[in-house]
């Protein structure tokens, strides 16, 4: 049989409203799936589907000034901000206890939420961050960050345009679901729903905090899905090997798994979407794995 479509809703928060995609069974163990500084809920279509397969209630979401979410006025922004968000969403769906995956800016937003309510998050994976990107790294990640504001010809041109961007390495229907969600009509054309101001506040918060800063704050079981392949062909990582082996080495509890992608393809591909479902899914006895 096949599994129910999925349900998209919006759900109003102090911060604003944000729209919100579930899957799997009602009564799942619930996970919130968070995206990345200028992602949307279409990046978690494979991993939402395969914990949804899993028995859990996925809730994957826009991020506010992301995708269909509301975009709320300069100074609302910030890890602290979109945590309080998340917080509040998992209890508008009835959840005092929950999971996270988050990707890329969405792993640091689940970092502030371990360090804002640590009692209510059972496990948590991060999906290739966690700790400051380099130099080089943030030259790329600015280059996301072009196509916002700017208008394109036709959803065909834009869809074209970001197949060639160098990031992205394997092509497929994951993508072209991706990228079409996240455009309006405009001017005659088209452009990214997702606020450049929004991101550009979001990129001044995480250049201005380091990560680290908060791994004490990771007191429950954690996951670090770290991709093996650089941004770009010789390029840089956005977590290296030293990265994820200091974090193991720091934070007791925390195990760390590479994934063959790089940081824009992973969340794309089944390996990481099967290691992510293993490492949530519950004992027999009716915890969490070990």
């Amino acid at each position: 049989m096949n599994a129910p479509p999925p349900v998209a809703i919006d759900i109003d928060t102090p911060g604003g409203r944000l729209r919100a995609e579930l899957t799997g069974p009602p009564d799942g163990r619930l996970v919130v799936c968070l995206p990345g500084l200028t992602a949307n809920l279409r990046g978690f279509d494979e991993i939402g589907r395969r914990l949804a397969a899993a028995g859990f209630r996925v809730a994957a979401l826009d991020l506010r000034g992301r995708g269909q979410s509301d975009v709320t006025p300069p100074g609302t922004y910030g890890w602290p901000a979109h945590a309080r968000d998340v917080s509040a969403a998992a209890t508008a769906l009835g959840r005092e206890r929950y999971s996270v995956v988050g990707w890329s800016m969405g792993a640091f937003v689940a970092m502030q939420l371990a360090a804002l309510a640590p009692g209510r998050l059972d496990r948590l994976v991060f999906v290739d961050a966690c700790s400051p990107p380099a130099p080089g790294v943030l030259t790329l990640i600015r280059l996301a960050v072009e196509r916002l504001g700017a208008v394109y010809p036709s959803a065909d041109e834009y869809v074209a345009r970001m197949r060639a961007l160098p990031t992205i390495e394997r092509w497929s229907e994951f993508w072209e679901r991706y990228f079409r969600y996240e455009l309006v009509p405009a001017d005659g054309g088209v452009r990214a729903r997702t606020s450049r101001e929004a991101v550009l506040e979001d990129l001044a918060y995480g250049d201005a905090h380091d990560p680290r800063d908060l791994w004490p704050a990771l007191t429950m079981p954690a996951l670090l899905l770290r991709a093996a392949r650089p941004l770009v062909p010789g390029g840089p990582f956005l977590v290296t090997a030293a990265d994820a082996g200091e974090l193991t080495r720091r934070v007791p509890g925390v195990e760390a798994v590479e994934i063959d992608a790089n940081h824009y393809g992973i969340a794309a591909v089944p390996e990481a979407a099967e290691a992510a479902a293993r490492f949530l899914a519950p004992d027999p006895a009716g915890g969490s794995a070990p």
